[in-house]
């Protein structure tokens, strides 16, 4: 067994980003928006409202919790906040999830 300094509530420093990540993908609203994205695609509010059973502002609460922890990326172009996949960022995260299973589990 493992055992934490003192602090136990905390989580390591480098671990704090992925934490976020998978907070943000606990919620199963938030999951199912993650699958409406195909590889490279980029969608806005409105898009992912029209195919949803959520409020375009539940939505957009959503997309921006996704957005803070990394999992998605935006740009505003005119009206619009266009989102895409932050692939790049959750490869990274969940190897590093793989690699500490792989040499401490």
């Amino acid at each position: 067994m493992r055992f934490f300094d003192a602090d136990t509530s905390s989580i390591p420093p480098e671990w704090q980003p992925m934490a976020r990540v998978f907070t943000a993908l606990g919620d199963e609203h938030r999951q199912r928006i993650l699958l409406l994205f195909d590889k490279g695609e980029r969608l806005n509010v409105g898009d992912i409202a029209a195919v949803s059973t959520l409020a375009r502002s539940t939505v957009s609460h959503h997309l921006r919790i996704l957005r803070e922890a990394g999992v998605l990326c935006s740009e505003k172009i005119g009206k619009e906040v266009w989102f895409w996949i932050n692939r790049t960022w959750l490869e990274e995260t969940l190897a590093n999830v793989l690699e500490h299973v792989r040499q401490n589990c």
